[in-house]
Parts: C-alpha cells; sequence; structure tokens
C-alpha cells in the first residue's frame, strides 16, 4: 500500500488540476529555476529532487517547468536562504538544517536529536502547529516552504579508528549537521558543517577526521568506507530527517492556484517515495558494507547513548536560555512530543522473534 502512495498523490493532484485548468490554461509557460543542495547522482536524495521536477511537469502538461540545477550551479549549496530571498532564484531544494546560521531554531523543522518517527514528526509538523512557526520565520525573509522527501534514521559516523568510550571523542574533527553538533562540541568534538559534495575531499585531505551525513547507502555513494572503516549506530542525532522546497514568496504568489496545489502534491509525494524506497534499501547497503568493504559496523554501548542524551539536554537548556525564538520551537515541540507519548507508549512493543 505504502509504496502506491506517491502514484495516488499524482492521480489526486491530476484531477485536481483538471478542475482547476482553466486558472493554469490562461497562462503562459512559466519556467522556475530550482537549484538542488544535493547531486542528481547521489542515491535518494538527489533523484527525489529531480522526480518533483519532473511530477511538476507531468501535471502540468509541461506549462510549469521547474528546471533543476546542480548544487553550486547557480550558488554555493548554503547559500540558498539568501539567493531564494532576494529572489535571485525562485526555488532550492534544500533543508532547513542548513538555514541554522541564521536561526538555530530551524534545525528543528528537518531533525532532532533523540527525536521522533516520521509518523510523530509530521504530526508536529502539519496538524500540531509545527510549521506554522517555521513559516513565521520565512516571512520575515519573503520565503515559503513545502516539505519534501523525508529520510529514516542515518548513520552515526563515520571513524577513522575504533572509538571504545566516550573520553576517545575529545579532540576529533568531524562534520556534522544540525543540533547535533552542538552535543558533539560538548564532548570535545570540533565539528563543521560540509555541503554533501565537499565531504570526501575534506575526510581526504585529514580537514576532518570522521563524518556524519546520511543513511548507508548514500554514505556508500560518496566514498567514505575508502576511508573511515568504523561506521557506527544508532543515529541518535538523526531518528528522522526531512528536507524542503524553499521559495521566494513574489514567485509563489504569482502561480495560479493550480501551480500552488501542484507543488504541494508533489513535494507530499517525494516524502512517502523517498521515506520508502530508503528504507526498503539501507540492509543491502549495510551488507556491501561488511561484505565487500570490510566495514566494521558498531553500536554505541548505552553508556555513551546516555552521554550523548545527557549532552543534548544540556544544549537544549543552554540554547533555550540566550534564543527567544530557539526556546518558543524548543517548547512547543517538546509539548506535543510529551502530550503524544499518551498514545506512542500504549502503541510500543519490542517483538524477540526477529532476534
Amino acid at each position: 500500500m505504502l509504496k502506491n502512495l506517491p502514484k495516488l498523490g499524482l492521480l489526486s493532484a491530476t484531477a485536481l488540476c483538471g478542475v482547476m485548468a482553466t486558472d493554469a490554461n490562461a497562462q503562459d509557460k512559466i519556467r522556475w529555476k530550482m537549484q538542488s543542495a544535493f547531486a542528481s547522482t547521489l542515491t535518494h536524495l538527489g533523484p527525489s529532487a529531480l522526480r518533483f521536477s519532473k511530477n511538476i511537469d507531468r501535471m502540468s502538461g509541461g506549462k510549469f517547468e521547474v528546471k533543476f540545477f546542480e548544487p553550486g550551479a547557480l550558488v554555493p549549496p548554503l547559500e540558498c536562504f539568501e539567493a531564494v530571498s532576494k529572489g535571485s532564484i525562485e526555488s532550492c531544494w534544500t533543508t532547513p538544517g542548513y538555514h541554522t546560521g541564521k536561526y538555530p531554531a530551524l534545525a528543528f523543522f528537518t531533525t532532532v536529536p533523540f527525536g521522533p518517527s516520521l509518523g510523530e514528526f509530521l504530526a508536529w509538523k502539519w496538524h500540531g502547529g509545527g510549521n506554522k512557526l517555521r513559516d513565521e520565520v520565512y516571512a520575515k525573509h519573503d520565503l515559503v516552504a513545502v516539505d519534501a522527501s523525508c529520510i529514516g534514521p542515518e548513520t552515526s559516523g563515520w571513524f577513522r579508528k575504533e572509538v571504545k568510550s566516550v573520553d576517545e571523542l575529545k579532540g576529533i574533527k568531524m562534520r556534522f549537521f544540525g543540533l547535533g553538533a552542538q552535543v558533539m562540541q560538548k564532548l570535545g568534538v570540533s565539528t563543521q558543517l560540509l555541503a554533501a559534495a565537499d565531504i570526501y575531499q575534506a575526510l581526504e585531505r585529514g580537514v576532518v577526521d570522521a563524518t556524519e551525513f546520511s543513511m548507508p547507502m548514500m554514505d556508500i555513494k560518496l566514498g567514505f568506507h575508502q576511508i573511515a572503516k568504523f561506521n557506527y549506530f544508532p543515529g541518535w542525532h538523526q531518528q528522522v530527517s526531512c528536507g524542503e522546497l524553499l521559495m521566494n514568496k513574489k514567485a509563489w504568489d504569482a502561480l495560479p492556484e493550480a501551480y500552488k496545489a501542484m507543488i504541494e502534491t508533489a513535494g507530499e509525494a517525494q516524502i512517502s517515495f523517498t521515506y520508502t524506497e530508503t528504507e526498503a534499501m539501507q540492509f543491502e547497503a549495510m551488507a556491501e558494507m561488511r561484505d565487500k568493504h570490510k566495514v566494521q559496523i558498531k553500536r554505541w554501548d548505552d553508556q555513551t547513548l546516555a552521554a550523548f542524551e545527557k549532552a543534548w539536554l544540556e544544549v537544549l537548556q543552554e540554547e533555550s536560555a540566550k534564543d527567544p525564538l530557539f526556546k518558543k520551537v524548543a517548547d512547543h515541540y517538546l509539548d506535543f512530543r510529551k502530550k503524544y507519548a499518551v498514545w506512542g507508549k500504549a502503541q510500543a512493543m519490542r517483538p524477540t522473534y526477529l532476534d
């Protein structure tokens, strides 16, 4: 049933667009530029942007083009916020986590350490008021966003040597994303955010000693296993991650309602498609890591995970104390999670028959 969701989404959009055809057909062809934060060759993450672009073309009958551009083709990958805000380009396929230099609170709309499942996360964002907070921030910069392309848990990191205790993390230089980077900093790790295309070279040259990026299949595609042979789990820092289509508000407002509906529906379709596609392929990627590339798959022990969680709670408290927006979003997020826990705990199980 799940694998049919994207098709159902497209069928729904087609029907909707048929009803609204007069509005759209009255317009000349609209052409948008969309730079992706992820290369078209990067498994899952890049193709999701290409599918989105193609689906818009299909639904509009070729009258609305959202043209895909590779990372850096138009603007530096981590500078989409400014470029879209100014109207230099109409849109970027990116993630709120890449804008945290401006607003640390935006990290909550991508991924949160020790965070929820996809269902709980989207429940907060879509139905619990989470995205309303995001939209308030973007509105100040003439930006509009729709969620697009979500994936499940990531690996916790690639290391050149085995990490036997929290103390051995001290002094390591590591590429790290989001709020998890601040957690690692508390444990003595020197972190920096690098775009996907820059990570391998940084590892190779020793600019960083270790890295995290995404799920096993994407990480293998980027070649991390060639340099770092110890891959750690679970991905405590990113149990679910969601991207976005970030759009210039003037460009968005100028669209016919039918085209706005196409964007919203095509984005939702990529969430279900990419999430299920990635979940279906990671166990094979892990087997390839182990058997072909001789990667040692490791799991953090309970003591180390407890240290990560303790550091995360400290980050949460410290950032909330100095940043009113961060506190506002954090309080809203935590309030929803505590309420949701009544339902979540009631349904929680850990079957043993697959052990």
